[in-house]
């Protein structure tokens, strides 16, 4: 995981709900990790890492995600078992 995808698991994780988390800084965590992405109809992304599925709006026109969003997604995360505890550093 690079120092930039740690971050952004950080602050994913933050409390308060950050509300300055961008899509593109949390699909490239999440690739990182071996995601794979598929588009729905409108904007919807639907994403597996392993058995488990996140389904979300990609924002448009803002880039951030809204903070119900972040939350779906620190939920996923905690799901797969990846938090800012476990990370393991830089490792890949």
């Amino acid at each position: 995981m690079s120092n930039k995808q740690l971050r952004t698991l950080k602050r994913v994780f933050d409390t308060p709900t950050r509300s300055d988390v961008t899509w593109a800084e949390v699909e490239s965590l999440l690739r990182g990790r071996g995601a794979t992405f598929r588009e729905g109809p409108g904007s919807q992304i639907r994403t597996s890492l392993g058995q488990s599925i996140l389904s979300i709006h990609k924002p448009h026109p803002q880039k951030e995600l809204k903070k119900y969003a972040v939350e779906r997604v620190r939920d996923f995360l905690r799901e797969v078992g990846l938090t800012p505890e476990n990370a393991g550093g830089n490792q890949q």
